[in-house]
């Protein structure tokens, strides 16, 4: 058995475990904070057997879509050596999927 941990944006997590549950797939939600951006993150937690391992990581590459935002830089006018702030916008990927897979010993549920 393996243990899938899925760390996704936000706006991705509740079409994700959609289409994880009608697949079978049971999920469970934690909901997390990334350091990149503070934006809200959803850990999800997946025990699958090994052979369905493939499935799952497909639908989380499926589901999990990387995206362009732009964001104010936000530097403070000592920090660039000048006296005015001007904030300007800076492109960055946010979204997609960071997974983990581990082995798992031994799985019950009660």
């Amino acid at each position: 058995m393996k243990l899938v941990f899925a760390i996704v944006h936000d706006e991705d997590t509740p079409r994700l475990m959609a289409e994880l549950n009608k697949a079978g797939f049971r999920v469970t939600k934690l909901n997390s904070s990334g350091g990149f951006l503070r934006s809200g993150n959803t850990t999800l937690m997946i025990v699958v057997e090994a052979e369905k391992l493939q499935e799952v990581l497909d639908l989380i590459r499926k589901y999990s879509s990387s995206r362009h935002a732009a964001i104010n830089t936000g530097v403070s006018p000592a920090a660039m050596g000048g006296t005015s702030y001007v904030p300007y916008p800076v492109d960055v990927t946010v979204g997609g999927a960071t997974v983990f897979v581990v082995n798992v010993e031994q799985f019950e549920k009660m």
